[in-house]
């Protein structure tokens, strides 16, 4: 432990200062004993707070109980686990899907499972941790391409035609430093010409992008196209866990592959039952997507007219370019200071000099919300100088 406790005096770690949370999360929060407007969550649709879903919760805990007790393939798999998977399946336009515990784990488990040595993995240089590891522990060789460079793509895809062994192309839906889209209709069109497996990360997608809110596949209208589909619960359903959607003979393989099916207690059923309910929700209700949408451009034309660098973000994700690493981390703690939290992303998490604050807007947040961080965003860039 002495060692260990070196190593992180070394490297300049200081103890973690947590931001704890005193009630549920929302568009305002309670940390501390003070309040805060919040731009830093991924409740895009805010159905963590939705009545119907806390009622369902609370129903299925009295027939249910609290946890399954088991892994799926002993005696972990219950009616609602099934019923969620029908309805993903059926919202992503799939013939099948597959729970896993969390996001994180269903990419890193399907990749895992589905890529060997020998094999090899086309991916994006900002895809998520989890694609990272997962492409790691597959032990398949990786070729990075260039942030959505589909000309540098299809150079390692054409390199590596003559070699012969299964190919995986895999990219984030919506990249969440960036709030940008991955091209998908040129990744699908590569993925045809060279036989390579094609995979999304649509966690920041779901239940936000497309007119349904089924992703950045419903976006570009490629909904029979792609041939994996990943997912969460816990970002615009307000619940917990992730999966993967595709076929059924993805689904049979990964059941009895992917280490976090086999090793990991299935979902709680209440959380089954908040995602059955969200969906549910989120299928009947198109306005709730809209009251999303006019938040999102109501706030992105407020900071285009201050003058802010957004870098183009086509979502709820909000980059607001601020250069140095001290000079972000500065603004953050200024918002900090008087009631907003929003964090500055710096390097290495973005490159050097590309510093950041990111700022994620919800339906949940009000018009005040919203003028409010304007008008602080404001006074405090004009006095940094940085517009």
């Amino acid at each position: 432990m002495k060692t260990l406790e070196k190593e992180l005096d070394k490297e300049g770690i200081q103890p973690i200062q947590l931001r704890v949370l005193e009630r549920g999360q929302g568009a305002r929060i309670s940390v501390n004993g003070k309040k805060f407007i919040n731009l830093s969550s991924n409740n895009y649709l805010n159905l963590i707070n939705h009545p119907h879903v806390k009622e369902a919760t609370k129903k299925i805990i009295d027939e249910f109980g609290v946890g399954s007790g088991a892994a799926r393939s002993l005696t972990g798999t219950m009616a609602l686990h099934e019923e969620l998977e029908e309805k993903l399946a059926a919202f992503k336009r799939k013939e099948a899907a597959l729970l896993f515990p969390t996001g994180c784990l269903a990419n890193q488990g399907t990749i895992e499972a589905l890529m060997n040595k020998g094999d090899i993995i086309f991916s994006d240089e900002l895809n998520h941790a989890s694609i990272i590891d997962g492409c790691r522990l597959s032990r398949a060789t990786i070729n990075i391409f260039p942030h959505k460079n589909m000309s540098d793509l299809e150079n390692l895809l054409e390199e590596n035609k003559n070699i012969h062994c299964r190919k995986l192309i895999v990219t984030d839906g919506v990249f969440s430093m960036n709030g940008d889209i991955a091209f998908l209709p040129k990744i699908v069109e590569l993925g045809k010409k060279y036989g390579a497996i094609t995979m999304v990360d649509d966690a920041h997608a779901l239940g936000v992008l497309g007119k349904h809110g089924h992703g950045t596949v419903e976006y570009y209208d490629l909904e029979d196209k792609i041939d994996i589909e990943m997912g969460t619960l816990s970002k615009a359903l307000g619940a917990l866990g992730g999966f993967i959607a595709g076929s059924h003979r993805l689904r049979d393989f990964l059941f009895y592959k992917a280490r976090p099916i086999l090793f990991s207690t299935s979902l709680p059923p209440p959380i089954a039952a908040a995602a059955i309910t969200s969906l549910k929700i989120l299928e009947k209700n198109s306005g709730i997507l809209k009251k999303l949408w006019d938040k999102v451009k109501y706030f992105k034309n407020g900071l285009n007219s201050l003058g802010f660098d957004i870098l183009g973000s086509k979502t709820p994700i909000i980059p607001i370019l601020i250069g140095k690493d001290k000079d972000a981390l500065r603004m953050s703690q200024r918002l900090f200071e008087v009631g907003i939290i929003a964090p500055a992303i710096v390097y290495p998490t973005v490159p050097e000099d590309r510093s950041r604050i990111r700022v994620i807007i919800t339906a949940a947040h009000s018009v005040a919300d919203l003028d409010f961080c304007l008008g602080v965003l404001e006074k405090v860039g004009k006095g940094m100088r940085l517009i």
